[in-house]
């Protein structure tokens, strides 16, 4: 079914959300004997960063009816986040994920179990043309195109009509080697789905893989020659590098982190951060250090979504 109409959207975002479960202490994941429920999903991750700001966000998505599914929604519903276009299907299930605990800082083992999801059937007929120009902006990821043959047809198609609709799109290119049938394929579609986008947020270590370019400046280059009006080049704890057709080319500083629990979500943070403050008007600087503050709370939590701030917070810290 689907869920009433929506209204007119600052933000969409077309993605899989999936149930995730923490493990309860370091180690291997077969170790572990209990977990922490949470969500997870590049999209959902961005989606709730967005709506805790303030902004009108729209989401859609396939969900099994199972009680993983009824949870996912409950959750983006729970977190204002426009609905009216997840589809539940009582045929198809929900995907899910473990994900294990680290204490030295490095990126926790992940185990997903989303082949044949309810989200994987998704394709182009999942995308409602005047819902989607309904919203000002919209936000892509890597992981939406990379789930099925089908969704990636669906990313294309929801990125072409923004395009022609005249709307700004950003792309975060979300690597995810065990979706695809090849780094060959991977590489090729994550570039095209950028070129279709005008800001574009790479990690240094996914641009060298993109690009072949090992800078900062190059592989920002690479997405400018190609379209793109903004490339934010994300440096982890060294904060970014931006190149922008209205601002130029600079660095932001990253924030001092105590301590590092898990770097899951910090890439998501960190363009809810950019997106909402260029949405805002904010200059490229100020979007970028948005982002790096956002992305530096993100990486002291759990879960993906737990470090994402309210408006309320954005503003005590004066960003």
């Amino acid at each position: 079914m689907v869920n009433a109409s929506a209204s007119a959207l600052d933000v969409a975002l077309f993605g899989e959300a999936m149930l995730l479960l923490v493990a309860d202490r370091p180690g291997p994941i077969e170790n572990a004997t209990a977990f922490h429920k949470r969500t997870a999903g590049a999209e959902t991750n961005v989606a709730i960063g967005l709506s805790r700001l303030g902004l009108q966000v729209g989401w859609a998505s396939r969900l099994g009816t199972d009680s993983m599914g009824r949870a996912l929604l409950a959750t983006m519903q729970g977190e204002g986040i426009d609905c009216s276009h997840v589809i539940t299907d009582a045929t198809q299930r929900t995907g899910f994920q473990f994900k294990g605990r680290v204490t030295d800082g490095s990126d926790p083992p992940v185990e997903y179990h989303r082949k044949g999801s309810a989200a994987s059937h998704m394709g182009p007929a999942d995308v409602d043309e005047a819902w989607l120009r309904s919203a000002r902006h919209l936000h892509a990821t890597g992981v939406f195109a990379a789930i099925s043959d089908t969704s990636l047809q669906a990313a294309i198609k929801s990125m072409d009509v923004m395009r022609a609709a005249g709307r700004t799109i950003s792309f975060d290119p979300n690597l995810r080697p065990t979706l695809w049938s090849s780094a060959e394929t991977m590489r090729h579609w994550i570039n095209d789905l950028a070129a279709r986008a005008d800001w574009v947020l790479p990690g240094m270590e996914e641009g060298l893989f993109l690009t072949g370019e090992s800078t900062p400046e190059g592989v920002a280059h690479f997405y400018r020659a190609r379209g793109a009006r903004l490339v934010v080049v994300k440096l982890g704890a060294e904060g970014a590098y931006y190149d922008s057709e209205v601002a130029g080319t600079g660095r932001v500083e990253g924030f001092p982190v105590k301590e590092i629990v898990d770097t899951v979500g910090a890439g998501d943070g960190f363009a809810a951060g950019v997106v909402s403050a260029l949405l805002e008007g904010k200059s490229v600087p100020d979007a970028v250090r948005r982002g790096a503050w956002i992305g530096a709370r993100a990486v002291q939590v759990l879960g993906d979504t737990e470090g994402l701030p309210t408006r309320a917070e954005l503003e005590e810290a004066g960003l």
